[in-house]
């Protein structure tokens, strides 16, 4: 039964505490209460995305200086992975800035990174943009766990921030992962200059995916030079624990990922997140081209507040 837009209103609008105070409750009901999932993100293949997405430093339409790459060999992936194993992470995605997969040997080699991260007892998970039906089956038959593909924002800020690629060309991929036996990782962006309601009626389509997201990261924006966004403010941390919280409630069996943006967050501003139902963080230097704590700080991070990785 659909989800209607009038009740997710209603649970975001709810006063802060009590609603981060529900989504614990809720939380617990469905989940380890001290445990948290690290993931880590491997940048296969840097830059050069014919996209427009205006938060990304990775498109070619902007100069932001960071460093482009065709896709890393095998042996660097495989080293990457076991790097981030050995930091606890047990979960690996690994994005590549294409507006759609490649086919043919490119898409082959992503195929076979899969396989090697599954080889080595993790998760896995990639972003690759579009992708058909078909590839989708591939991925699912190399061992992937799971694809990545955000909505970022409503359907109608959407064209405000993206216009190269249509809303119903990310649902499109969306039901070919789904009708693959792929589980969805699908969540957005918080602080693209959208409102309340946008977020609203993000987290309404979140809500009324079939099949539900098993992964929703909930991403803080981070403005970089250059970008069209770069000149916004982070986000303020309140926004992002409401958002959260309301995921949780509405996906109470997700992992809601407290993803890109934590360099921006205190600990503080952590801990509330993780209170309102996060209970996964991406470790590492950096998320993709953006930079994040690390291990050692979130290490100390989580034994500060008494959690432990998953």
């Amino acid at each position: 039964m659909a989800i209607a837009l009038e009740y997710v209103r209603e649970i975001y609008h709810r006063p802060l505490l009590q609603l981060v105070f529900e989504a614990q409750a809720v939380h617990r009901q469905h989940h380890p209460p001290n445990r948290v999932q690290l993931c880590a993100l491997v940048n296969i293949k840097s830059g050069g995305c014919p996209e427009d997405c205006a938060y990304c430093p990775q498109s070619a339409r902007y100069s932001t200086g960071i460093e482009t790459y065709p896709l890393i060999s095998l042996d660097s992936l495989r080293e990457q992975a076991m790097a981030a194993q050995k930091a606890g992470a047990t979960r690996l995605c690994m994005g590549a800035a294409w507006r759609s997969a490649p086919e043919g040997e490119v898409f082959e080699r992503v195929l076979e990174m899969v396989r090697t991260v599954r080889e080595l007892g993790m998760e896995a998970c990639v972003t690759l943009g579009m992708v058909s039906a078909a590839q989708a089956q591939q991925l699912a038959a190399a061992g992937l766990t799971a694809y990545n593909h955000n909505l970022d924002t409503s359907p109608e800020f959407y064209p405000r921030i993206i216009t190269t690629r249509t809303y119903q060309d990310r649902l499109e991929t969306l039901a070919h992962v789904g009708a693959a036996g792929l589980q969805i990782c699908c969540g957005g962006i918080v602080g693209l200059g959208e409102t309340d309601e946008d977020r609203i009626a993000l987290l309404h389509v979140l809500a009324n995916l079939t099949p539900p997201p098993t992964s929703v990261p909930i991403n803080a924006l981070v403005p970089v030079a250059g970008t069209p966004l770069g000149q916004l403010p982070p986000p303020d941390p309140l926004l992002l624990v409401r958002t959260i919280a309301t995921a949780r409630l509405l996906l109470p069996r997700a992992q809601i990922r407290l993803s890109a943006g934590r360099k921006n967050l205190s600990e503080s501003d952590q801990a509330l997140c993780f209170s309102a139902g996060a209970n996964s963080i991406f470790t590492g230097e950096k998320l993709l081209t953006t930079p994040n704590p690390g291990s050692a700080a979130d290490a100390a991070l989580l034994e500060k507040l008494g959690l432990q990785p998953l």
